[in-house]
């Protein structure tokens, strides 16, 4: 009996994970997602077109094995395009949804898409169309019940949590934006009223460019509690040198910064040191002690984030002459409190105190993905509390095996349950880029047919026959 794996999400994680396992294997994929259409999920799907990826062509292949895919698809709707130029972000969108379309021609009948959003996950019940006995259920929300013999969560993100404690007047309040990714979330701010945006990361880039190309004309101030915006990346022809050397271990937090401060002192450009980091940053992560990990995500995560992330050059610009123009302000702040004022506004008390444009027309929520358990959504919340799934130590995300397999409060694996991308950051803590992510969806492939001849799930998963994807009809 041919195995259903049911994959959890339809954007770019479950696209890429889907890619693999109906190329790399013989089961029927059951890709269920509440989209109208699959392939584009929250970073790609709200994207306008001055929206720009924040890597460059060459880096976003869909396939581990062709880094071109991406760069031959973007040079088929603009034929100049380079390897390294950055493209708008709802390109790749364009691009996710074709791969899985033309994934799914190729697979015989495998896929099978079902529109709708999962709410819990639980014990097979008896048996269904996947065989006698399936080991998991999902329930949905439109009441409907899918059985399954394996699943992967590809459900990216954590939602944000809010900035401070929100009075529930402030929650139902036309100019609170919790988040700004949903469906015309930013149609309502007033355009003559300052808006504060909570957050100074890639979020608060792109939700700044969205006002102004809405013809916002008042200032616009982004706070954070370092003010740190994303670097850019270098430009075309400025000079480059690469590290020469990098950590392989990280005995100490002190000692890393250390090695890696000395080699941009030497000359090497800080970029190059960063991006060969990446490869090594999970390693290096475990190998630190407990303590200095939480020193790091105190002190040294912003900083290494606006590195790590990084803006387009052309965003780069655009943002530096809003600045100089004095449209856009940033500033080190928190957020302590936020209250409706009985004029319409909403009254920000920021710390340390800013006077001006205490009063906001808005105030959008910019500050990225929330800490587990409380930014939980139904479904992942409901896996807490069954106990089948537990947050990471730090609450970065949920707390998974090397092969991203969900462990429950007990840290062993209760249900036949995986996770692909951000989730995964519970342990590991570079695990959000397109990359790592593709990597990730072919290892689980192949960790999923190893896992066939064993407990949970039976035999069905099986490995494509030699060259990499099972033959279909003509």
């Amino acid at each position: 009996m041919t195995e259903t794996v049911a994959v959890v999400g339809g954007g770019c994680s479950g696209v890429l994970v889907t890619r693999e396992l109906l190329r790399c294997t013989t089961a029927r994929v059951l890709l269920v997602d509440p989209a109208d259409a699959p392939g584009r999920g929250l970073a790609y799907g709200a994207a306008h077109p001055w929206h720009l990826l924040n890597s460059r062509v060459g880096a976003m292949s869909a396939d581990p094995d062709a880094g071109a895919g991406f760069l031959d698809w973007c040079r088929r709707r603009r034929p100049t395009v380079e390897p390294g130029d950055f493209v708008p972000r709802e390109w790749f969108g364009d691009y996710l949804q074709e791969t899985l379309r033309e994934t799914a021609a190729a697979a015989g009948g495998r896929l099978r898409v079902h529109r709708a959003r999962v709410t819990r996950i639980t014990t097979g019940d008896g048996p269904s169309d996947t065989g006698p006995d399936p080991a998991v259920g999902l329930e949905l929300d439109d009441g409907g019940r899918l059985d399954a013999d394996r699943i992967v969560l590809a459900i990216g993100h954590a939602a944000p949590a809010d900035p401070c404690r929100i009075d529930p007047t402030v929650r139902d309040h036309p100019g609170y934006i919790a988040d700004p990714w949903r469906p015309a979330a930013l149609a309502g701010v007033p355009a003559d009223r300052p808006v504060l945006l909570v957050g100074t990361g890639l979020t608060a880039i792109d939700v700044t460019l969205s006002l102004i190309r809405s013809g916002h004309g008042g200032p616009i101030v982004a706070v954070s509690r370092h003010g740190l915006l994303p670097r850019m990346h270098r430009r075309r022809g400025m000079p480059f040198r690469p590290p020469t050397e990098l950590p392989e271990t990280a005995p100490s937090l002190r000692g890393l910064v250390r090695q890696v401060r000395a080699q941009v002192a030497g000359g090497a450009d800080w970029r190059a040191v960063v991006d060969g980091l990446r490869p090594r940053v999970d390693a290096l992560w475990a190998d630190l002690p407990a303590a200095d990990r939480d020193r790091f995500l105190r002190h040294l995560a912003r900083h290494w984030e606006v590195h790590r992330h990084r803006m387009a050059p052309e965003v780069a610009d655009e943002v530096a002459r809003l600045r100089v123009e004095g449209r856009l302000v940033v500033r080190a702040a928190a957020v302590r409190g936020i209250a409706a004022h009985p004029e319409g506004d909403l009254r920000v008390t920021l710390d340390p105190g800013y006077d001006d444009h205490i009063r906001f027309g808005a105030v959008v929520n910019c500050t990225g993905p929330g800490a587990l358990p409380r930014s939980a959504d139904r479904l992942v919340g409901g896996l807490v509390a069954d106990g089948v799934a537990r947050p990471g130590p730090h609450g970065l995300g949920l707390d998974v095996a090397d092969d991203g397999a969900v462990l429950g409060r007990d840290g062993h694996q209760i249900l036949p349950l995986w996770t692909i991308g951000p989730p995964r950051r519970g342990r590991f803590f570079e695990t959000t880029a397109v990359p790592e992510i593709r990597a990730q969806a072919r290892a689980l492939a192949v960790r999923l047919t190893a896992e066939a001849d064993g407990p949970p799930g039976g035999s069905g998963v099986r490995p494509a026959p030699a060259g990499g994807q099972v033959p279909v009809p003509a």
